[in-house]
């Protein structure tokens, strides 16, 4: 279980152009870290417009916005033109930085259980360990909340 002043687990993944975005390269760098269960749901969709709405704020304090889910590059990528997301989303196919994070829990619905991952976001600071977590994320407001996390990081 990833916790709050502890080392970030790295992760290599790619990103909807196929390009990998490793997260130890990213130090110095505050990363805000959100992992969703899936591209073009409407929680997952609200949460992603919530984020590009406030890209412009998150990049003048230097963080950078990264979006996760099991979802490949190629749905990443229709998912990002259809809503004209202003994240980078990256691919956890494998489901590895999920698991590493804490975040591919078992899940109910309708009495079915199943695999999946539970709404999640990291604040990792500009030394690479966890400021922040958010466990459960519910989305409305959630986007705003990270941001004044951001910024009383001192990003």
């Amino acid at each position: 279980m990833v916790e709050e002043g502890k080392k970030a687990p790295n992760f290599k993944l790619p990103d909807t152009d196929g390009e990998t975005v490793q997260l130890s390269k990213l130090k110095g760098t505050p990363v805000v870290v959100y992992f969703y269960p899936k591209d073009d749901t409407s929680g997952c969709t609200k949460e992603a417009l919530d984020f590009t709405a406030l890209s412009k704020q998150f990049a003048k304090t230097g963080a950078i916005v990264l979006g996760i889910s099991p979802n490949d590059e190629k749905s990443h990528r229709k998912f990002v033109d259809k809503h004209s997301l202003d994240v980078r989303l990256l691919a956890d196919t494998e489901k590895a930085a999920a698991e590493a994070y804490g975040v591919w829990v078992e899940k109910s619905m309708y009495g079915r259980k199943y695999m999946g991952i539970e709404r999640s976001t990291f604040l990792i600071d500009k030394a690479g360990k966890v400021a922040r977590a958010w466990r459960k994320v519910k989305v409305p407001g959630h986007a705003e909340e990270v941001l004044a996390a951001v910024k009383e990081l001192g990003a």
